[in-house]
């Protein structure tokens, strides 16, 4: 067989397949989180945040999951080896200024320990 076909036959194969695949996962929420920031970003996006008394009033849910979108997970500051709740330090913008958070992930629950507003 030649060069040519075995090509077209491949790339005709792959074409249905990702039109199969197109199909099925239409209207899904699917995602491909496979590195470890992207987890911890995902795991904590789906629960339910507070704040403690102490941090910015200003910061509510909205600016939370904006925040969220674009953070970065530091796990040089992070402690993950603790059993019960896992505090992540985390690095991102917010109204186009730099912040870091620090959170405690619980099984059900994220609570913002500390807000700290850095200069670039």
């Amino acid at each position: 067989m030649k060069l040519l076909y075995r090509l077209g036959f491949y790339l005709m194969g792959f074409s249905i397949g990702l039109i199969f695949l197109m199909i099925i996962l239409k209207g899904k929420k699917t995602s491909c989180n496979y590195g470890p920031n992207d987890r911890v970003i995902s795991n904590i996006s789906k629960k339910i945040w507070k704040k403690q008394n102490n941090t910015s009033s200003a910061f509510d849910s909205v600016a939370f999951r904006r925040f969220l979108d674009k953070a970065n997970v530091d796990f040089g500051k992070s402690k993950t080896q603790k059993n019960s709740c896992k505090i992540y330090f985390m690095n991102g913008y917010w109204e186009k200024k730099p912040i870091s958070l620090t959170v405690e992930n619980c099984e059900k629950t994220v609570e913002i320990i500390s807000i700290i507003y850095r200069s670039e």
